[in-house]
């Protein structure tokens, strides 16, 4: 599987999202000759144990996420960021757990957008919204480098083509920028090989930050 960095927005100081930026982004890569390939979408799920022994608390985790991916269609990740643990099944899980009752789904967002091909670099930039609403939360994308599946071998040209985008972008003079925060995978159990897990692993924490900040916000 190719290597993927996943950015997140990053407003500036009193600056919200809008949809705006993200025609800002679409228009930048088309500058850069890339060539449109299409829609892409993401689900991220949170879900919670329906104990009913509240003494068994401590035996189960507060709460996890699960990951339904693009690329994977026939697979579901859960990713508990507290016990490092990141898990594939067959997306036929999800009906299982429903039928169990033994966890429940408490909140949910979309990721979607669009997809580009740009050299041997594929990008997808999206919003991110909650199921049922139309606000937006968030703005990511997803830099694959199409040749390589070694994390360390594509990390010089992913910088490189980095600094190529961010530089487009300041033209634009948004309010705001494109972050990559970089993860220890292997407190996960993951090499450098690049994997769907890598990817599940890196919304799990892209979400985790986007929900303290909206905390943040309303507090």
């Amino acid at each position: 599987m190719p290597v993927k960095w996943l950015l997140h927005w990053q407003p500036n100081q009193g600056s919200t999202f809008s949809s705006q930026i993200l025609n800002e982004v679409t228009q930048s890569i088309e500058s850069l000759n890339g060539v449109k390939e299409g829609t892409w979408k993401a689900t991220l799920n949170y879900y919670k144990p329906m104990l009913q022994d509240q003494a068994n608390q401590a035996e189960f985790p507060r709460e996890f996420v699960g990951i339904s991916l693009l690329e994977e269609p026939d697979k579901y990740y859960f990713v508990i960021r507290s016990q490092r643990i990141v898990v594939e099944a067959d997306s036929s899980i999800q009906m299982i757990m429903e039928s169990l009752q033994s966890y429940k789904c408490k909140l949910s967002f979309y990721f979607e957008g669009l997809e580009y091909q740009l050299g041997d670099f594929r990008l997808r930039v999206g919003k991110v919204v909650p199921t049922h609403a139309e606000t937006i939360r968030g703005v990511v994308m997803e830099v694959e480098y199409l040749p390589i599946s070694s994390m360390g071998m594509a990390k010089k040209l992913m910088e490189e083509f980095l600094e190529i985008w961010q530089e487009a972008m300041s033209k634009r003079s948004l309010p705001g920028k494109f972050v990559n925060k970089e993860l220890n995978f292997e407190k996960f159990g993951l090499g450098d090989n690049y994997t769907p897990q890598h990817t599940a692993v890196g919304y799990a924490f892209f979400m985790a930050n986007l929900m303290a900040a909206i905390q943040a916000g309303r507090g």
